[in-house]
């Protein structure tokens, strides 16, 4: 039986729609993408006086915002005094204060437009993991603490974190809200007075001279362009300098429960383990009940053979924490990692902009990307601008990381070549199901749908050419290379690929 993978926040906000463009425009600036980065840079752009054209290419906020767990917290995966000792104390410091900064920007775009998302402040507690605590663990989290009140951010160190009952540290002035609900309210104030929202209208090539974004069939000229699509497309980029970016982010699939639970079960708070990868937690109050949305198991996208099975481990771990726990949305996202943890924030190209690479941080450092792309149209100095560089050569201590990542591109390509298919014959695929086959000879990803309707396509990542495997919990191909993933039909869904899968002709059985 299918498992239904639609998240929390898609069962409880709707969006509007948008038409696909449908003739050429000319704007001040172009965003490829509408999650919360790229709406959030049109309604900032749009404030300090220039017309905007968002494109997306499915429906807006419909991937990696719809699948966030949403927590609003400048604490970052990099521990405070990790980063300070591989970057300075200033530096670190400048990395929190851009969470909080994001943090207010969310608050304050919500109050001054009315938007409902459901914002509240509350407190974050980071505690140790699962296991026995030693005395070194817990005078490193005494350190966080002092380390975080020495820079100004308001943290206390526990013996006993509520409902974990764990050594760890609340984190005031954190927040949470819900994420569709506030792009509704942003996509209900950007478009008009020149400036458009366009769905299902994925962007095929950024001209230089003049400057224009192309999809299909139209063209918009602009000033600038900002690729807030997780994943930057190549755009401007050249082919070799856009495939050197893209191995230096390294794509993860998180995965997410939400469930109903007692009232007062615990507190309204968010909280977060010291493991690697961690597991984290947020409290939602519902009148009658409250709403616990519990997430963790990442790995590397493509690199997990039974992802089912890691939502059923999940089941156990929440099922300990609350026994009444009733459990009603299933769900999973990407978060991209870097070589030094920090973000990628800058132009790839002249006038052309990009904001990746956000770890588990992906709505403050988002909104914060948004800020910086608007800075750096304007020519406005920013605090951020250096720290985040995307050509930034002088954080070596990122280079051992950047080489055991990628070290797995040469390994999944070569062994998925030499791998055996998974049958022969259409015969032995399922009804919504997806499979490596071998027909007439060669590999084909094959899909069934509910209908019985198979498509063929060819199984070979069109980024760089890994082969694909199938996800049966998401209905997805994904690449275990570089992370890309595609519809079953092999339309992209997320990148570093823009196109599609091939098409596969039919068998000759």
């Amino acid at each position: 039986m299918s498992m239904d993978t639609t998240s929390h926040w898609q069962k409880t906000a709707a969006l509007p729609k948008f038409p696909q463009i449908s003739h050429d425009h000319e704007v001040d600036v172009v965003i490829v993408g509408a999650g919360l980065t790229g709406l959030t840079a049109a309604y900032l752009f749009q404030k300090a006086g220039y017309t905007v054209a968002v494109l997306e290419r499915g429906r807006c906020g419909g991937f990696d915002t719809a699948n966030t767990t949403a927590h609003l917290t400048h604490v970052t995966d990099t521990p405070l005094h990790k980063l300070t000792q591989e970057f300075g104390s200033e530096a670190a410091w400048l990395v929190w204060e851009g969470g909080r900064a994001a943090i207010e920007q969310i608050y304050n775009i919500s109050r001054t437009e009315g938007i409902a998302c459901d914002f509240k402040w509350v407190p974050g507690y980071y505690h140790a993991g699962a296991g026995k605590v030693d005395e070194k663990e817990r005078k490193r989290l005494q350190e966080e603490a002092s380390l975080a009140n020495e820079m100004g951010f308001t943290a206390e160190y526990m013996d006993s974190v509520p409902l974990m009952d764990r050594p760890g540290v609340k984190f005031l002035q954190q927040a949470k809200f819900h994420p569709l609900k506030y792009l509704a309210g942003l996509l209900r104030i950007i478009p008009g007075r020149g400036s458009h929202i366009f769905e299902n209208s994925a962007v095929t090539e950024v001209l230089k001279r003049p400057m224009a974004v192309k999809t299909d069939e139209h063209r918009i000229r602009c000033s600038y362009v900002f690729l807030a699509t997780h994943t930057p497309l190549m755009g401007k980029t050249g082919v070799v300098s856009a495939a050197m970016f893209q191995t230096k982010l390294f794509l993860y699939t998180s995965y997410a429960l939400g469930a109903r639970i007692p009232t007062g079960a615990a507190p309204e708070a968010s909280f977060w383990d010291t493991n690697d990868p961690y597991d984290y937690l947020r409290i939602d109050r519902h009148g009658k009940f409250d709403y616990a949305i519990f997430g963790g198991g990442d790995h590397k996208t493509g690199q997990q053979d039974n992802t089912a099975a890691v939502y059923r481990q999940l089941e156990k771990k929440l099922a300990r924490l609350f026994p009444k726990a009733k459990v009603d949305a299933h769900w999973s996202g990407q978060v991209i990692e870097t070589p030094d943890g920090l973000p990628y924030m800058g132009e790839t190209a002249p006038r052309q902009y990009v904001a990746t690479g956000f770890s588990g941080n992906g709505m403050t450092f988002g909104t914060l990307g948004a800020m910086m792309a608007v800075d750096a149209f304007v020519k406005r100095k920013n605090p951020w601008a250096s720290l985040f560089d995307v050509n930034r050569k002088s954080v070596a201590v990122g280079t051992w990381d950047y080489l055991k990542e990628n070290k797995d591109y040469p390994y999944y390509y070569l062994r998925d070549r030499m791998a055996a298919a998974q049958g022969k014959s259409l015969r032995s695929l399922g009804r919504h199901q997806g499979k490596i086959l071998e027909l007439d000879g060669e590999k084909v990803a094959a899909y069934c749908d509910e209908h019985g309707k198979v498509t063929l396509s060819s199984p070979v990542c069109t980024h760089l050419g890994c082969i694909v495997g199938w996800n049966d919990a998401e209905k997805t191909w994904d690449c275990p290379c570089h992370g890309s993933r595609f519809a079953p039909t092999g339309e992209v869904l997320t990148g570093p690929a823009e196109e599609p899968l091939e098409k596969a002709g039919p068998p000759k059985e």
